[in-house]
């Protein structure tokens, strides 16, 4: 009989060796983080001592940075395999830092754009786990869609050093980060297509400041931050000055694909827990599940999990290829946040009040769904991005 994981998961399937590493990763994930969100959640020094804990146990466990490459001391799956390991641990929020896999992001991007000294100061600490980084885009009063509209500014002195002021928010992890990439303009004037750079800016450095913290529906990790004549090493400079868009291009391509495989994870977490309630909730009438309207819930969502699979793992293919993949990484990113706010709707009707309060993830899990057709750009802006892309005739 087939299984509520398995019908959930669809094609593609994993191959025999991959499938077997994310049942591990699944079954950590299952049973040794989603026991430990709650705390998680809360933050402070009790939410980092959980996590030291739980990373310990990924390493012991072999599961620990396993999309890294080996040569920064991770274990070098390429996407391809990764991206059915990203969908298991992505069914905790926590479960990308609790495996070492959080890092990908930065650690790529310092491997491939930031200077011998910037890495070797940082990169192999980073991906140990010893330290944390952050990444900060989007301004207040500043549309997050035009970066060409970023009012941070960056200064060279005759030294070489660079001198940042400006304000950042929608920064997640930035009050643990030690560092930040941050987007400023270093030539041109506000709107210029060109003349945007990025910066590796040390938290500690003078001037540097959390303002705020922005709770996102309720829910912690997303910071405000404020650079007041922060002063940085010229070598801190990421990539070719005033060409910050093709680095953040190429590390957003890949940030969304993989935002999408972890919603997969969520979406097929609630949909199992939606099951499980519509099997085991009894009425006066026999099962909840045997209610039609209930059945119409289960069917909806299970399609919406089985027809955003396939073009989320189509996309992470040919980022794998190495090939374009703005039109398929669009549609992904646009079914995955639509499936993910469906399926956890679906899960706490089907729950009733109790899908409402705090006895089940179901809450954090639609507040996921809802931030998801907003975070790394709205829905608008792939619609309109994918629907140029096939409409151009030159």
């Amino acid at each position: 009989m087939e299984s509520k994981g398995d019908a959930a998961r669809g094609l593609p399937e994993c191959p025999p060796g991959v499938r077997e590493l994310s049942d591990r990763v699944a079954t950590f994930v299952r049973e040794r983080v989603m026991p430990c969100e709650p705390l998680l959640d809360g933050g402070g020094p009790a939410a980092a001592a959980a996590l030291s804990t739980l990373q310990q146990e990924a390493r012991t466990a072999g599961l620990w940075a396993l999309p890294l490459p080996v040569e920064l001391g991770g274990q070098g799956l390429p996407l391809r395999s990764y991206a059915h390991l990203a969908e298991a641990e992505g069914a905790s929020d926590h479960g990308p830092a609790a495996l070492g896999s959080s890092t990908l992001l930065d650690a790529l991007m310092l491997k491939r754009h930031g200077s011998a000294r910037v890495c070797e100061m940082h990169l192999g600490r980073l991906v140990a786990g010893e330290i944390r980084a952050c990444y900060a885009m989007t301004e207040p009063e500043t549309p997050g869609t035009d970066p060409f509209l970023t009012g941070t500014r960056a200064t060279q002195g005759a030294d070489g050093s660079w001198t940042v002021q400006g304000r950042k928010w929608f920064t997640s992890g930035a009050a643990d980060a030690d560092l930040v990439t941050v987007l400023a303009r270093t030539d041109g004037e506000p709107a210029d297509r060109e003349g945007l750079s990025l910066l590796l800016v040390p938290t500690g450095s003078p001037g540097f400041r959390v303002v705020r913290e922005l709770p996102v529906l309720g829910a912690s990790g997303q910071w405000e931050i404020e650079l007041d004549q922060v002063t940085v090493d010229g070598d801190h400079l990421l990539g070719e000055r005033g060409k910050a868009l093709a680095v953040a291009g190429e590390r957003l391509q890949l940030g969304r694909t993989l935002r999408c495989l972890r919603w997969l994870g969520q979406g097929r977490r609630a949909f199992d827990l939606m099951c499980e309630r519509a099997v085991t909730r009894a009425r006066s009438r026999g099962p909840l599940g045997d209610l039609q309207l209930v059945q119409r819930h289960v069917f909806e969502a299970l399609l919406a999990l089985r027809t955003t699979r396939p073009l989320v793992f189509e996309a992470a293919a040919r980022l794998d290829a190495g090939l374009d993949a703005h039109v398929e990484v669009g549609l992904a990113k646009v079914a995955a946040a639509r499936m993910l706010q469906q399926v956890a709707d679906a899960a706490i009707q089907v729950y009733g009040a109790a899908g409402l309060g705090p006895d089940t993830p179901l809450p954090a899990l639609f507040r996921t769904g809802r931030m998801a057709r907003l975070l790394d750009g709205p829905d608008e802006l792939h619609i309109a991005s994918v629907a140029r892309r096939v409409l151009r005739t030159d």
